[in-house]
């Protein structure tokens, strides 16, 4: 059985940063890609970062030049570096990695960002 556990989640001012956490535990042999979604209240879950085993990444649009995803195998942990922060940024957000076929999520951190 494959467990995630984010930290990170807060509440900042806009312009501010925050760095989330995601680490895997139980039964993984391999992790292919990690990455962070977010879901707004009354939106559609939407992605916001991946990462693969290589190293390569993507981003949504909106986050580009302001997120960083990077990831730590040895420790089978993603991170995301959240950087000027907006309103907008405002969600739960969730990790999820792929073992094989097998998508696993992790529970979400709630992520305010305010004056």
């Amino acid at each position: 059985q494959v467990q995630l556990v984010e930290s990170g989640g807060g509440l900042v001012q806009p312009g501010e940063s925050l760095r989330l956490s995601c680490a895997a535990s139980g039964s993984i042999f391999s992790i292919n890609t990690m990455g962070w979604y977010r879901q707004a209240p009354g939106k559609q879950r939407e992605l916001v970062a991946t990462i693969y085993r290589t190293g390569s990444t993507n981003y949504a649009d909106s986050v580009k030049g302001r997120f960083i995803i990077s990831r730590d195998n040895a420790k089978n942990t993603v991170y995301l570096q959240m950087n000027s922060l907006r309103p907008g940024d405002t969600a739960v957000y969730y990790c999820d990695i792929v073992v094989g076929t097998v998508t696993y999520w992790g529970k979400g951190t709630l992520v305010t960002v305010s004056s």
